[in-house]
């Protein structure tokens, strides 16, 4: 068991890291809350009433992401704000014009399957003693993986009619696909359980796996950093290719090979910021000048709550979806397809 002063140690020499870890653990334990909710609300319906009301926490249109696309289509191309999940594309609308300057913050401290892909890769390093590489030439190969499932979807909305995207949002199917996102779980396929499971195994032996290659939400995010405006930068001069910063990285990157950390996947965890023995070697910049390895999680992490507490306060939060709406809709939404 370790000892104090050991945790002492650890929280002085990488508070970013100790902070991060518990922002997402605080974030994790809210998600699971949001869930256990949202199915009691589920079954306050289901029964016909026999179990008690509870609200739905909107927070739960979060895990819609391509309704927020279709949304989001429609809110730029005639102002006009989805009401059926309005918080859905309020998060999915934040998080993926945030990426322009934090970078995929979201995926390093408040995406719940970041945190379970990090926490599985933990695991496998206590197991197998150590997180092992995948080849170059097949990193190369999987890679793109992710952004040809983003641009499918993105095709797929883009090529959608505005009048055929309005019908989507109001179509029963959307309403409650929060509901059939619930079923899916609940009533899992075995198909869908074997992927889960192959995914966790490879998670196992290859950090973050999932979002390394596979996931279009993240690479959408990514797609932010194109624009170079927040980046790590190498003093050469300085530094001694002791690779702790490559070796630290969640997302597998060579930090230590390069001037300008451009690339696509980094999340600014600042875990190489942190683990680099040499004062100014390794720095956070935001249009080329150097700021506190804070300021991208602190700024990410503010914004977020501003964004949320003003899209409460100004109605874009909560659903116009009404109780006896709801009460037609989720008996039969086993039904309900699209």
């Amino acid at each position: 068991m370790k000892s104090k002063a050991w945790y002492k140690k650890q929280l002085k020499q990488r508070p970013v890291q100790i902070t991060r870890y518990a922002v997402q653990a605080v974030f994790l334990l809210f998600l699971l809350y949001v869930g256990l909710t949202f199915y009691r609300f589920y079954m306050h319906f289901e029964t016909l009433g026999k179990t008690p009301f509870v609200e739905r926490p909107s927070a739960v249109e979060g895990f819609l992401p391509i309704s927020a696309l279709v949304a989001l289509k429609i809110w730029l191309t005639s102002g006009e704000f989805d009401q059926i999940h309005p918080a859905g594309l309020v998060l999915f609308a934040f998080f993926v014009g945030a990426g322009i300057i934090f970078r995929k913050s979201f995926c390093s401290w408040i995406c719940p399957v970041g945190t379970v892909s990090e926490w599985t890769a933990w695991l496998g390093k206590k197991i197998f003693k150590r997180n092992f590489e995948i080849p170059t030439w097949l990193v190369w190969l999987l890679t793109p993986l992710k952004y040809l499932l983003l641009l499918f979807f993105i095709n797929m909305i883009i090529s959608m009619p505005i009048y055929s995207a309005k019908a989507f949002l109001n179509d029963p199917y959307n309403k409650i696909s929060d509901v059939k996102m619930l079923l899916f779980f609940l009533n899992i396929s075995g198909f869908a359980l074997k992927f889960i499971i192959v995914i966790f195994i490879l998670s196992l032996f290859f950090k973050n796996f999932w979002c390394r290659f596979l996931c279009p939400y993240g690479a959408m995010i990514g797609l932010g950093s194109i624009l170079r405006i927040t980046k790590i930068r190498r003093n050469e001069d300085t530094c001694t290719n002791c690779e702790m910063c490559t070796k630290v990285c969640p997302q597998r990157l060579k930090v230590h090979k390069v001037k300008t950390v451009n690339s696509l996947n980094c999340t600014a965890c600042m875990s190489c910021v942190e683990a680099c023995p040499l004062k100014d070697t390794l720095n956070m910049t935001v249009v080329n000048k150097k700021v506190n390895k804070w300021f991208v999680p602190v700024g990410f992490l503010a914004l977020f709550l501003l964004i949320v507490g003003i899209a409460k306060i100004t109605g874009h939060w909560e659903t116009i979806i009404s109780y006896h709406e709801w009460k037609q809709l989720i008996p039969d939404a086993n039904y309900v397809g699209h």
